[in-house]
């Protein structure tokens, strides 16, 4: 430990005292509330900063432990054996960073921008909420602890689709024309779908973190990453990986678990499905990384094939609904089962280059499609619709700044070199490829002959990928014009907007052309998960 240690416990502390504040601040304003607000998430990120600098350099380790260089061990509950044991590494710091900096911008968006059903203070408390719950499980390096941090996030989000959501909804298969389903009922029934399925999937991985608890006598993921897990029997880690891969792939989202996505990205303010898209989602593959990479190698020399082929489907089933899809928000949506689909088949590699592919598309995809709701968030506010058929051409010409980030979202989204989607699907792709059988000493070959098939169908994802993001820009830009808007009044971006969106905009130049510092921030954490855990385990055979 480090003397900035304090800083881990302040980082999920102040965004959850923040929105405990807001509950007890009844007099306040909106406006107040979310200034309030973006002051905690701005604090919040300072505190990230602060906390990544001081756990650098990441190829350091605790002598003897193998934990990260910045973290803290507490004693919580004794009774239950429960501590508060909170790291940060190379893995962890870029997902809290993204985390406090889409907190900033929800917070700061909610400024000006205010939801249509009130109570602005009510919403940013639970924006706060979601953020100290997904900065406490990047953070948490004991199995308990990452389950109630991860089922913190809950509870503020179904609030946040159920309160604040759309009123109306396009309908996924009647014409344009027809009556709109929406209003408290859509709003519930998507809220109540996203808690229905992700606390069932919390309640399958309890089962498995409670069997690692009981066969390894520990729930330190120290502990268990240097070896206690890879110690269990080979049955035990297989039934452990089953239950918790099933659980974690729900939020991931895996196809086929992903039908709560579409409704409830659609169907949440702009605020929601930037948190849905940036910060949810990742919690699901990192803990992926986190718990069944350095964990439980034989679990998941048993399930990679699976789960890289599940990552593949949701890659082509995301690509083809999208390209048949009319409603933008929607699109996006469902745009983000097919990017999910990369990172679980760099986690199915088992490889260097495919987990910090995985890594790298986390982070790449939080970024652009956070972008892309605040861009269509802004259109739609505007006309009323995101339906591609009502709003017909000419975007660019009507709201020129909107426009062009619509495009930027849109070609970054399509994986184009030189911006942040490329290197991670690159790389996750090349790590299945090179994850066949294992040939003399390189202890690679988790998807074993399924490896360059899965590596060539991902291909051909790409390619759909291009097909309907090149689709949206040509029905928004150069198809027919429709006529009701040619001389509607609209104000383009605001100045508003546009800083919200700035951040994400350099950031999704920076991943692109510089690629170099997250890979370094990664790659020593990278090695040492696999180094403990699955070449060690295929070094040495089944235990």
């Amino acid at each position: 430990m480090t003397s900035a240690n304090w800083l881990l416990p302040a980082l999920v502390a102040v965004p959850l005292l923040g929105s405990l504040a807001l509950f007890g601040l009844r007099r306040i304003s909106d406006t107040s509330a979310a200034w309030f607000g973006t002051a905690v998430a701005v604090v919040t990120l300072a505190l990230g900063i602060a906390a990544t600098w001081a756990a650098a350099p990441y190829d350091v380790t605790v002598a003897g432990s193998g934990g990260p260089h910045l973290q803290v061990d507490l004693r919580w509950i004794p009774a239950l054996g429960l501590r508060l044991h909170l790291g940060l590494d190379g893995v962890s710091a870029p997902l809290v960073l993204l985390t406090a900096l889409l907190g900033v911008l929800v917070c700061g968006h909610l400024i000006r921008v205010r939801p249509e059903a009130g109570r602005t203070r009510w919403l940013v408390a639970c924006v706060l909420a979601v953020v100290g719950g997904a900065v406490g499980t990047f953070t948490a390096l004991d199995l308990l602890l990452f389950f109630i941090a991860f089922e913190t996030v809950l509870v503020p989000m179904w609030f946040i689709v159920a309160v604040w959501g759309d009123d109306r909804q396009p309908a996924a298969t009647e014409p344009v024309w027809a009556p709109a389903p929406g209003g408290e009922p859509a709003r519930r029934d998507a809220a109540n779908r996203f808690v229905l399925y992700t606390a069932t999937g919390s309640a399958v991985m309890l089962l498995g973190i409670i069997l690692i608890a009981l066969r390894a006598g520990t729930t330190d993921l120290v502990e268990l990453a240097g070896g206690a897990g890879a110690r269990l029997p080979q049955g035990v880690q297989v039934t452990a990986a089953v239950l918790i891969v099933l659980g974690l792939a729900v939020k991931s989202p895996m196809f086929p678990l992903h039908t709560w996505l579409p409704p409830a990205h659609t169907i949440a303010p702009t605020g929601g499905s930037v948190l849905l898209a940036g910060v949810l989602l990742k919690m699901g593959t990192y803990g992926l990384v986190r718990l069944v990479v350095p964990v439980l190698p034989a679990g998941m020399e048993a399930l990679a094939p699976y789960l890289g082929a599940f990552g593949v489907a949701g890659i082509l089933w995301g690509g083809l609904a999208c390209l048949v899809e009319r409603d933008l928000k929607r699109l996006v949506a469902m745009s983000s089962v097919a990017h999910m689909g990369f990172v679980l088949l760099g986690i199915s590699s088992m490889t260097p280059q495919g987990l910090q592919g995985a890594l790298y598309a986390n982070i790449g995809h939080g970024i652009v499609s956070a972008l892309l709701f605040f861009v269509v968030g802004a259109v739609k506010d505007r006309h009323h619709t995101s339906d591609l058929v009502l709003l017909g051409a000419g975007l660019r010409d009507r709201l020129p700044r909107l426009g062009w980030l619509l495009a930027l979202g849109a070609i970054a989204g399509l994986g184009l070199p030189g911006l942040a989607v490329f290197w991670g699907e690159l790389l996750a792709i090349a790590g299945a490829w090179n994850a066949g059988p294992a040939s003399g000493a390189d202890p690679a070959g988790a998807l074993g002959a399924w490896a360059r098939p899965l590596a060539v169908l991902a291909v051909i994802g790409t390619a759909v990928a291009a097909a309907y993001w090149l689709r949206v820009l040509y029905s928004v830009w150069h198809g027919e014009r429709e006529p009701r808007w040619t001389t509607a009044v609209m104000g383009d971006a605001t100045r508003h907007e546009t800083a919200t969106t700035a951040p994400l905009v350099i950031a999704t130049l920076a991943l692109g052309l510089l690629p170099g510092p997250l890979l370094a921030a990664t790659s020593p954490t990278v090695q040492l998960m696999l180094s403990q855990g699955w070449f060690a385990y295929r070094a040495g055979g089944a235990p």
